[in-house]
């Protein structure tokens, strides 16, 4: 598939300019399509592997051929599979981590609140711990946990952030990844104002990227930063499909991103400088 043709297959486009506004690519696709890209990578969430009555298995297997197909037709730098991995039970890990082991391009996982085992153990589990920092492209990414072992909603971790940001201050562009919104956007979400305070202080933070909320696929704002959901990729409620996100960060430094559904775009949108 081309990749002109790949596009018309998802969601509407959004641009994230890098003054900070939405807008929806619309008509203006084309000249989108011909601009350099800096950096391209995938983000899914929700894929509760091992929830009871649900097709768990298929619906992991499904995401990542569809993944590694879109790879095929312009490479990831990278997937972020953004929590909630398994569902409730930590038995069910080895089960996902070897199809997650099958993606064709590097990848990273966060902790969501079904994912319920510590810090201890997630660090066995996935040789990570649960608030990292990693870098690709000269793009820094802060992923970092909002929950605890027992599933507890908590806000992320407000010394280690300020630490992180400070350190990458001068960084072009700054994403955070985190599992649940911090922003009280939705009704499953958290309010964590000294986080949002703090992330209005560091300019080159382009968004925040949220899973959690399945029923969520499009960007909320509040305080002028960029919440991005993507949906979900397993579970027994949401949307009524079940995708995932690809996010490109153009030469330009506008950042255009869409769902995959999974093999139809929707909800596009570009974040600009």
């Amino acid at each position: 598939m081309k990749r002109k043709d790949f596009l018309k297959a998802a969601s509407p486009l959004f641009l994230l300019l890098a003054n900070g506004n939405i807008v929806k690519a619309g008509n203006e696709l084309q000249s989108f399509l011909g601009k350099k890209k800096r950096l391209r990578f995938a983000i899914a969430s929700d894929l509760h592997y091992g929830q009871e009555k649900t097709d768990y298995d298929n619906f992991l297997k499904t995401v990542i051929t569809k993944i590694n197909a879109a790879h095929v037709v312009q490479p990831f730098d990278f997937c972020m599979l953004n929590g909630d991995i398994v569902h409730n039970d930590p038995k069910h890990y080895p089960a996902a981590k070897a199809l997650i082991e099958q993606l064709k391009m590097k990848w990273y996982v966060t902790p969501g609140n079904h994912d319920q085992v510590t810090a201890e153990q997630w660090m066995q589990i996935w040789n990570s711990p649960v608030n990292y920092t990693f870098t690709a492209r000269e793009t820094v990414f802060l992923a970092a946990t909002t929950s605890d072992e027992k599933g507890k909603y908590i806000c992320p971790n407000l010394g280690w952030m300020r630490q992180q940001l400070e350190q990458h201050q001068h960084a072009k562009n700054i994403f955070i990844i985190i599992h649940i919104n911090p922003a009280k956007l939705t009704a499953n979400a958290v309010d964590c104002p000294e986080f949002l305070e703090l992330v209005k202080q560091h300019k080159n933070v382009r968004a925040i990227l949220n899973g959690h909320d399945h029923d969520q696929d499009g960007i909320l704002k509040r305080d002028g930063i960029p919440f991005i959901f993507d949906a979900h990729v397993g579970g027994n409620w949401g949307t009524d499909y079940k995708g995932f996100r690809i996010v490109e960060l153009l030469d330009n430094n506008d950042v255009l991103t869409y769902i995959m559904n999974p093999d139809v775009k929707i909800n596009s949108a570009t974040l600009q400088v």
